[in-house]
């Protein structure tokens, strides 16, 4: 992984990451690794490939845990055990999500719950697992993803959308909570960004050119344009702030 930039004091850190090992979830994994962190992520699928490629390619050889990250237990106990391995937790990344479309009509209670227990309820009881681990540090950095398409009000997703407005208040409250113990918490809002997973369901020619009219910047984004991001938040070099929601999306949206 080249052309990125460097923060020397992630070095050795403690990173845990949901969703760590595809998408915009495996670019942040490569980040941090390449950075000398030692990095645990969780996710429900296997990921043979992405961890072939970076066991041997970097300091430290990544931790995957398979884990559903709607199961709280299981959740909480992959963060114990990245803790006990790592050497505690300095850096937490809330990557993981699922922005299958659905209606207001359609919908049904139950996979409305489910929305909510894989984009807004592990943030919170992820942040309420590390807490400890980073207060007895001194401190650490929660970077909560969420998705500018609640700030753009798009259609056909209207409970993936009020989660993900709901990530920016969840920060809000924990920053100030946490504030205290040293430790931050930002939201970084990605943009469309055209993983794997984009390109093969919902990025259609129309729509594509669409998005790129928006931008003011005119090319598409990519998994990789969130890790120098991502890993400015995590790094002292925003030791100051806190609270705050971070724009990727090419100029598509206007904060402030």
């Amino acid at each position: 992984m080249d052309n990125y930039a460097t923060f020397k004091d992630l070095e050795d850190t403690s990173v845990f990451i949901t969703g760590g090992g595809s998408g915009i979830g495996a670019s942040i994994t490569e980040g941090f690794l390449s950075q000398g962190a030692k990095v645990a992520f969780v996710q429900r699928s296997n990921c043979d490939k992405f961890l072939d490629q970076v066991s041997s390619k970097y300091k430290h050889k990544p931790l995957f845990i398979k884990c559903d990250i709607t199961n709280t237990n299981d959740l909480k106990a992959a963060i114990s055990e990245s803790s006990r391995i790592n050497g505690g937790i300095n850096v937490l990344i809330n990557n993981a999500a699922n922005d299958t479309r659905h209606t207001l009509k359609n919908m049904t209670p139950e996979e409305w719950d489910e929305v909510i227990n894989i984009n807004l309820k592990p943030h919170f009881f992820t942040a309420q697992a590390v807490a400890p681990f980073m207060k007895s540090k001194g401190g650490g950095s929660i970077i909560n993803l969420s998705s500018a398409s609640y700030l753009m009000g798009n259609v056909g997703y209207p409970a993936y959308i009020a989660s993900k407005a709901g990530i920016t208040g969840l920060t809000r409250s924990l920053a100030r909570e946490l504030g205290e113990d040293g430790i931050r918490v930002n939201t970084l809002i990605p943009g469309w960004v055209l993983t794997d997973r984009q390109i093969k369901l919902w990025a259609n020619d129309k729509d594509l050119a669409s998005h790129l009219n928006k931008q003011c910047i005119k090319e598409h984004l990519i998994p990789n344009d969130l890790i120098d991001s991502t890993l400015f938040l995590a790094s002292n070099a925003s030791r100051m702030m806190t609270g705050q929601a971070l724009v990727v999306d090419g100029g598509v949206v206007v904060t402030g």
